[in-house]
């Protein structure tokens, strides 16, 4: 006999709250095993399809093991020097930058350094808001992904998790399976089927799309000659994942370090605004409807609202597992939503024995 709804609910409910506790107080704690755990979720297809090919579970995990070791060492050789030092003589260029703004500011809008203005006395404001929000922004992602675990061991655990998690992928997936409640277990695995698909779709070809484009900024930026084309380029690729975000901030930090490096130089200048547009017409018209189709169910807004609150609520690790909390939520509520749809609640008891009658 089945366990009483209530029962079941309450049962449900305290796995819950134990979850969350687990993430609220081990957060920086479980950081490895989230990443090397999304690193075996995003490279599973890989290693089955080898698996396909004749290779065993064991030499497919060794063969990909090997190639991102190799990606990540080049990254580290030749990528990653180039990025600190470009982002090293960015904050170094700041003060001219921003004298130069302010320069610029004074002579054509002279009204904003007029201490007495309501709009100097907002920007300033601002400003001071801004510096703040930055300070304690810093300070979180300082002391959530850095202060608790060191550089190091992070970069040595993540591998060996990602290793074994990979390698014995499938069979944790047919022992979670085992463990299901046998009256749900159609369901839950209908629903598992629609969150891995949605995360699939989402995680797997959005993190190609954001690696494309990435790659494509920054190279296209650094044949202009935009002096921190590979910084920029970057970030681009990294927020693109929030529709029109990526090229909205990466195009205005490059317009405006552009401004200050190619003032007068229009055709530079256009350039760079229109590597962003070419950017934004593949994206839309090639790379995400190819990689990415247009039924994941992640909208914009929700997924800005998950990060957000996760991000607050549990820091980096919150950002990480936000992504897939929010596509399996979204999965449940459309579940939800068709099961109202579906009950006396929602037909009215008229309509529900007419139907039954019928």
């Amino acid at each position: 006999m089945a366990l009483p709804v209530r029962d079941q609910v309450k049962y449900w409910g305290i796995a819950l709250a134990l979850f969350v506790l687990v993430l609220w107080y081990l957060g920086d704690v479980l950081l490895p095993f989230v990443l090397g755990g999304a690193v075996a979720y995003f490279l599973d297809p890989v290693a089955d399809r080898l698996e396909r090919m004749g290779l065993s579970r064991v030499a497919a995990t060794t063969v990909i093991s090997l190639v991102v070791v190799l990606a990540v060492f080049i990254l580290l050789i030749e990528v990653i020097p180039a990025v600190i030092q470009q982002l090293v003589n960015l904050i170094d260029t700041l003060p001219e930058l921003y004298r130069q703004l302010r320069s610029f500011l004074a002579t054509h809008i002279p009204s904003l350094f007029d201490t007495q203005s309501t709009t100097h006395q907002a920007l300033q404001s601002f400003g001071e808001t801004l510096r703040d929000k930055a300070a304690v922004l810093a300070q979180g992602v300082f002391s959530s992904a850095m202060s608790l675990i060191n550089v190091v061991i992070l970069l040595v655990i993540v591998p060996v998790v990602a290793f074994y998690l990979l390698l014995d992928w499938d069979r944790m997936v047919a022992e979670v399976d085992s463990l299901l409640p046998r009256d749900h277990v159609q369901t839950i695995r209908r629903l598992a089927k629609e969150i891995d698909n949605t995360l699939s779709a989402f995680v797997r070809g959005m993190g190609t799309v954001c690696l494309v484009l990435g790659t494509y900024y920054a190279v296209a930026l650094m044949l202009v000659g935009l002096q921190f084309g590979l910084v920029v380029g970057m970030i681009a690729g990294a927020v693109t994942f929030i529709p029109y975000v990526g090229a909205i901030l990466g195009g205005a930090l490059a317009i405006g370090l552009g401004a200050f490096q190619f003032w007068g130089d229009w055709v530079s200048l256009g350039l760079v605004a229109g590597i962003f547009v070419v950017g934004q017409v593949i994206e839309g018209n090639v790379l995400t409807p190819k990689l990415v189709g247009s039924s994941v169910g992640l909208h914009p807004v929700w997924l800005i609202l998950a990060l957000s609150v996760f991000g607050a609520l549990f820091g980096f690790v919150g950002m990480l597992i936000a992504v897939p909390v929010a596509a399996a939520i979204g999965v449940l509520t459309r579940f939800m939503v068709s099961q109202y749809r579906g009950s006396r609640l929602y037909l009215g008891l008229s309509t529900a024995e007419s139907e039954a009658d019928d």
